[in-house]
This record gives C-alpha cells, structure tokens and sequence, in this order.
C-alpha cells in the first residue's frame, strides 16, 4: 500500500498523506515517497500547484513516527551507544530536506492544516506558500514531553513569532486551535472546513495563464474572506508572554512561569507540560532558540539535524518514546532528573557536531 496517494487534475497536483491509522505519522518510507513526487513535480508541466491534504478527518499529520526511531536507539545501544542509529540518521536528513524544498519551492504549496497538526506536521506546514487551517485544527510542538525539542525548522518559525510565543510555545508544548496559528502567523487563512470541496473545485476549473502563487491567493482570499474567526486564546494571553521578553536564562523563564499569580486553564496547561518535560530539553530549547535566531533558514536544518542526532544518543529521547508510547506509563525516568541538576557541560554536549553526512 502506498503511504502517498497522488493525482494531477487541472495542472493540481493533489498529494494526500495516506496513514489514516496512525493519523497520516510521517515514517521513512513515506517522507522518501514524499521527497520522490515533490521533486518531480518542481519541474513538471503538467502541475502549476500543489494540494497537500492527509487522510481522513482526524489528522494532517501527527508527527514523525517517534516509535520506530525509538526502536533504532534501543537496538544501537546493543552494539555501540555512543554512534548515532542509521535510522535516525536517514529519518531526519531526509525529513528535513523535504521541509526545506517545501519552504524553497518555486510552485505554489497549499497545505489543509485540518485536525491534528503536530511535529512533522508542522514542518510540512509552515513553509507552504498557501496555510490553510480550520475550525478543527490542533497544533502543537509538544517535544518537551518526549526528550525532543522543536525541529522541522522550529529554531526558524518559533523565532519569527511575535513577543516571546516562540520561546513560551517551544518550551511548554502549548496547544494552538486555528485562530492562534492565524493570529502567530503560523497559517495565511482561517477556512470552515465545509469549504474545501469549493476550494478544489476553484482550482480545478482555474485557468493557469498569469502567475500561480497569484491565483492562488485570489481564490483562498475570495473563499476566506467572509470567515469570522474566533478570539484567539493566544492572544488573549499577550500581557502573560510580554513577561517573557528579554529573559537571559531558563531559570528566569521558569521562576515567571512558576510564580504566575493569575493563573487559568491556559497558563495552567503551560505550567504542567514544562514542569513534567525533560529538564535536558528545556536546556536545549532555550539554547536553540537563542542561538539560532540569526541563522540562515539552510544553516538552522543543518544544526537542526546534528541536535536530533545528538539526541538519539543522549538519554532522554528513548525514555520520552518509553513512556508515551512504549510501556504508555506517562513515568519517564530523565536524566538528569531535575534542572538545577543540568550542567553547562552537559548542556554544551547536545551541541557538539557530531561527524554524520549534514542534509539540509
């Protein structure tokens, strides 16, 4: 069975993420079908734009298919713990070539964020010319959770954010509904998903004379243009993520967290998930993005790549996996256990670049 289904009508090339069990999760083989139609497609004729949907109702896509790289740790650590799964390697170069070719394509991408949009969902995503989300859209960078932190170009789109909602988001894994992604900038149109019928049949009766990524536009603003969107949470908390604007440490970040007078739900979601994550990741996150806020979009994947890498072979990627999807406990064991016990050291060895083949 084919984990992409394509279809070219109108000069539309339509793409659809066909994994409706593991709601659309990107594996190795199904990013390598991808890269395969994408590159074709660039230079193709016969497609002037390109549709790209994920099966079902439920989900874009949830991610990368975290459990397989799992399974790839545990077996390397048999032989050699300290070299990095062939796996990952494979998984991440090239997962992370297809986001870059989608953020450089000369072709107009439409993407429909509909459902769960998460990791490498968002990664598919938030490069494309034309975001559309929906009144179900759900997304989130929830690495913290798992000993990851947030990659596919996360060092990229986290710092383009307004205020510090990058920094916030990538440390708490806080959900976004489809009003946030419009308000963050992580989506170009706010669409009713009883609209995409109308939106394809647009584009297949569109004739592609002028410009593409102009028509494009056209037809979206047309179709989204009566949408009232609803009061974004995000930016109902705007005086909450000011406070943290100019903060020089995790430590920082974390006593105004913790000591939140005015605490609802929202905060409440923030507080947890940064509390249980991984103390390592924290420290990573907060390094990444504060180092990479003026790297070229090319230099953030490959840093990005040797960080991923880095974490395969440090402890508390596997457990994350463990815990969440694995045994499902929701008890993962980090190491080191709490913040204060993370050393500068151990921090600085996250980041030391490790002899693989950079991708971009």
């Amino acid at each position: 069975m084919s984990l992409i289904l394509t279809e070219i009508k109108n000069k539309v090339g339509i793409i659809t993420l066909h994994s409706e069990k593991t709601l659309n999760s990107l594996s190795l083989e199904m990013i390598e079908e991808l890269k395969v139609v994408l590159d074709s497609w660039k230079i193709s004729g016969d497609v002037a734009c390109i549709f790209l949907q994920g099966a079902g109702e439920k989900a874009f896509c949830a991610g990368g298919d975290v459990r397989k790289l799992h399974d790839a740790i545990i077996a390397q650590r048999s032989i050699d713990a300290a070299e990095v799964p062939q796996d990952c390697l494979d998984f991440f170069s090239k997962e992370y070539q297809v986001d870059y070719s989608i953020h450089t394509y000369p072709k107009p991408v439409i993407v429909w964020g509909h459902g769960i949009v998460m990791g490498g969902g968002i990664g598919l995503m938030v490069g494309a010319s034309h975001r559309i989300v929906t009144e179900r859209s759900k997304l989130a960078m929830p690495e913290i959770t798992i000993g990851l932190y947030p990659d596919v170009g996360g060092t990229w789109f986290l710092n383009k954010m307004p205020s510090a909602y990058g920094l916030y988001l990538g440390l708490t894994g806080a959900r976004l509904d489809g009003a946030d992604c419009k308000f963050l900038g992580l989506a170009d149109y706010y669409i009713e998903s009883s609209s995409k019928e109308a939106i394809l049949d647009t584009l297949f009766k569109t004739e592609w004379n002028g410009s593409p990524h102009k028509t494009v536009s056209n037809i979206l603003e047309n179709i989204s243009k009566d949408m009232v969107i609803p009061e974004s949470q995000a930016s109902m908390h705007q005086s909450f993520i000011q406070q943290f604007e100019g903060v020089e440490s995790l430590n920082e970040f974390r006593e105004i967290l913790i000591h939140q007078k005015d605490k609802d739900e929202w905060i409440n979601n923030g507080i947890k998930s940064f509390v249980a994550g991984s103390p390592s990741s924290a420290h990573i996150i907060f390094r990444q993005l504060k180092e990479g806020k003026d790297l070229s979009l090319e230099e953030i994947f490959q840093s990005e790549l040797n960080l991923s890498c880095q974490c395969c072979i440090h402890p508390d990627f596997a457990e994350g996996v463990r815990a969440l999807l694995v045994d499902k406990d929701m008890s993962p064991k980090w190491t080191p256990v709490t913040l204060d016990d993370i050393t500068e050291e151990w921090v600085d060895s996250y980041f030391y670049e490790l002899k693989v083949e950079n991708g971009k």
